[in-house]
């Protein structure tokens, strides 16, 4: 009779053992690029940055912040952080002051 009920209770453990297991997510990665960014000051942005800022798609946008970002395959671009008003905006830009994605 121990013989039963110890079988049973182990092949009750067992169940419920790989009923938890067949319950677990496998972990989602998420894609991650590697990027740098280093911090530039706006008056160290090139002039061509500069006049596409002051044109007039961006006439009353004021400047907050600039970074250069690096992407992985060594491509830069210049992303742009401005403010007019209470909006913000990010405009990334390339070192000829023309839009990237």
């Amino acid at each position: 009779m121990k013989k039963i009920i110890l079988s049973i209770t182990l092949m009750a453990i067992l169940g419920m053992a790989g009923a938890q297991a067949s319950t677990i997510s496998p972990a989602k990665f998420a894609s991650c690029v590697s990027q740098d960014k280093v911090a530039v000051r706006p008056d160290d942005l090139p002039e061509a940055v500069k006049n596409t800022l002051s044109g007039d798609a961006y006439a009353d946008w004021k400047v907050t912040s600039a970074f250069l970002v690096t992407k992985e395959d060594n491509s830069q671009y210049f992303e742009i952080n401005a403010r007019k008003g209470e909006e913000s905006t990010v405009v990334n830009l390339d070192k000829y002051g023309k839009k990237v994605d």
